[in-house]
């Protein structure tokens, strides 16, 4: 099995092969992760903060403030800042 029709048959399955377990992994990981969630919640934590934070920890701080800002910004056209 190592060239059909112009294939390389074997590096192809190597590949596919690669791509399954990094997919298996990626799942056990997501599960380890909602348990994590799940854990957090049972202690009281709020789990949409949480996320919240960690989508913010991930930005550049720039980005961040830039964000920051439009929202204040929207919330006071909104009404909201009160």
């Amino acid at each position: 099995m190592s060239d059909v029709g112009g294939v390389a048959a074997d590096r192809l399955k190597a590949f596919i092969e690669r791509i399954e377990r990094l997919e298996e992994e990626r799942k056990a990981i997501g599960d380890d992760v909602r348990e994590i969630y799940a854990e957090a919640k049972g202690s009281g934590f709020d789990i949409k903060v949480m996320r919240l934070i960690i989508r913010l920890r991930k930005m550049d701080i720039s980005d961040r403030r830039e964000q920051e800002e439009i929202t204040t910004l929207y919330m006071h056209a909104l009404e909201m800042d009160g």
